[in-house]
């Protein structure tokens, strides 16, 4: 006896069910996937991110969301929850509810085991169909690397990798920098537990 496949969700089902969870979940082709927790080093670079960006930003137009704050990338279907995005224009959203926004310029993923290969691979192909995208960067947490692709107007990507704490990221789009010591603060690499404070 063959086994009934599973009906799809409709991204509108989706959103309802999700509206309404107390887990995180992503969306893609009528399938929903539980997003996994995450460690304290992913939490103090997010944390850092969004302290430090934000305080760059202070007084301006930009706003900056942490990662409850869902993306939908409207050509592809893609709903998920980037770890820190900033809009510089007027944010839109998928409806009144406001919580599913559709044009970052810039998102930050921070990179885990479980995560990387998403971040690098598939994800990374969604979030290049993004009109709005300018920036991309990925932050890993088990060691002092921070990875930026900047769109060209020729729509190409330039690849800039950092991996020093005496770097600097910039950060074009925002008119910012940060220095990777302030994204790394506090937080401990491999087994030694070398703190960057």
């Amino acid at each position: 006896m063959a086994a009934v496949p599973e009906p799809k969700l409709s991204p509108e089902e989706y959103l309802a069910n999700e509206r309404q969870a107390e887990t995180k979940h992503e969306y893609l082709d009528g399938e929903v996937y539980a997003m996994a927790g995450a460690s304290e080093a992913h939490n103090l670079i997010v944390a850092n991110l969004i302290r430090e960006v934000g305080n760059r930003l202070r007084g301006g137009r930009c706003r900056v969301y942490p990662s409850d704050m869902r993306l939908q990338v409207e050509e592809t279907g893609l709903f998920t929850y980037p770890d820190v995005m900033v809009v510089c224009d007027r944010p839109r959203f998928v409806d009144g509810a406001r919580d599913t926004l559709l044009n970052p310029q810039v998102i930050f993923e921070v990179l885990s085991e479980s995560t990387e290969a998403n971040d690098r691979g598939w994800k990374w192909a969604h979030y290049r169909h993004l009109d709005s995208l300018a920036e991309y960067v990925l932050v890993a947490q088990d060691r002092c690397q921070v990875e930026h692709f900047v769109r060209q107007p020729d729509g190409s990507w330039l690849f800039r990798d950092y991996r020093g704490l005496e770097d600097t990221l910039p950060l074009p789009t925002l008119g910012c920098e940060i220095p990777l010591s302030e994204i790394y603060t506090l937080v401990e690499f491999g087994q030694g537990g070398n703190s960057t404070d």
